[in-house]
């Protein structure tokens, strides 16, 4: 008889993530965010000074930096610690998945 390995997390069981506790002030964050990108594109339509939408750019850029880096901490003390007291197949994947993001956002 063999044994199925558990469905990743993102196949959606049920495993809490990492930023469930602070689920609404991301939500709240990423509202913020959105707020600006209607902003950004009322400056474009309104042909604003092309320096003033640069800086509200670089705002908006700074604040989704903000959110990935706060997940990307909940994810490292949270899940890949979790994965790391486990051993194994899924520490490796864990530490992975985290080097990939951290190198998504250096990147971005």
């Amino acid at each position: 008889m063999t044994q199925s390995l558990p469905a990743p997390e993102s196949a959606g069981h049920d495993h809490q993530h990492g930023y469930i506790n602070r689920k609404d002030d991301y939500l709240k964050r990423l509202r913020r965010i959105e707020g600006q990108a209607r902003g950004l594109q009322r400056m474009v339509e309104d042909e604003k000074y092309c320096i003033d939408i640069l800086t509200q750019v670089s705002a908006m850029t700074k604040a989704l930096q903000s959110v990935a880096l706060g997940l990307l901490e909940e994810h490292m003390s949270h899940c890949v610690v979790d994965a790391a007291r486990a051993g194994g197949r899924e520490a490796d994947e864990k530490i992975r998945e985290a080097s990939d993001a951290i190198a998504r956002l250096v990147r971005s």
